[in-house]
């Protein structure tokens, strides 16, 4: 663990993102007041040591409303990443081994899903499906299944030529024996590395869904839906706007700096620069 923390964005990306994680574990359990309670007589109340971050529209606490928050973005981060990281491998690890007309076509699959603008192929399916938070984990996890599938198979056919594969082929382990227990522990480096890149990615992405109305809906906290909510009143009470807009900066910047920092102590081609 000390050279990953030798690195400064890992360890300023670590900290960033331990403290997302924290705060969305003990709102799991506890919040300074039930982040759905209205209070009418509390309305855009500015920030304050009965509510450090202040109040909404509707006298609800901003600070237990962003720590709730927390935890419905990491929950889309990790599915999200779960759907395209999946697929992904599966694809990838196909179009690397078998003939040449299965590569073309996951291949040119992947060229067809990056042909549609991400934001708005999520619009899309979730337009179709419906808004919800597992529509929007849907339409985004989709969406990953190209970027991990192109580079799972970029790494993967360096792998297959390998001298200890020629060996298990020859010990007589079957292909997909050979993919699981060989191949796939040697790629895992880059898929760890572009898994924490596309978690912050998915944060970004589900925020920008909630805050036009087809990702997580009322009431239930979302940092996306905050802003969407607060833009009314940003000349009457600026805060309930910026706190959440802080909360997503921080928490992307910080798994980017994360996945920046495992690039830079993982690979080793970044090592030798170095």
């Amino acid at each position: 663990m000390k050279r990953f923390f030798r690195n400064k964005n890992f360890t300023v990306g670590f900290i960033l993102s331990a403290i997302v994680v924290i705060a969305a574990v003990i709102s799991l359990i506890w919040t300074p007041y039930d982040a759905n309670r209205m209070n009418a007589k509390l309305r855009l109340q500015g920030p304050s040591w009965q509510h450090p971050l202040g109040t909404d529209h509707y006298g609800r606490d901003t600070l237990s409303r962003v720590m709730v928050g927390a935890v419905n973005s990491i929950i889309v981060g990790l599915m999200t990443v779960a759907i395209g990281l999946s697929a992904g491998v599966l694809l990838g690890l196909a179009s690397a081994y078998y003939s040449r007309w299965v590569d073309e076509i996951i291949m040119r699959f992947s060229d067809f899903l990056f042909g549609f603008p991400a934001v708005l192929t999520a619009i899309l399916i979730t337009s179709i499906l419906g808004p919800s938070m597992i529509n929007a984990m849907l339409a985004i996890g989709i969406f990953y299944i190209p970027v991990f599938a192109r580079l799972t198979r970029a790494v993967a056919m360096t792998v297959w030529d390998k001298e200890f594969i020629v060996a298990a082929r020859a010990a007589g382990i079957s292909e997909w024996s050979i993919a699981g227990r060989h191949v796939l522990p040697n790629i895992l480096s880059p898929l760890l590395i572009q898994g924490t890149i596309q978690f912050a990615v998915a944060i970004l992405a589900e925020a920008g869904l909630s805050y036009l109305g087809l990702g997580t809906q009322p009431p239930h906290a979302s940092w996306g839906r905050m802003l969407n909510e607060a833009q009314t009143y940003m000349s009457l009470s600026p805060w309930i706007a910026i706190f959440p807009g802080l909360a997503i900066a921080w928490a992307v910047l910080g798994f980017n700096l994360l996945g920046d920092g495992l690039r830079d102590t993982l690979d080793p081609k970044m090592v030798r620069i170095r």
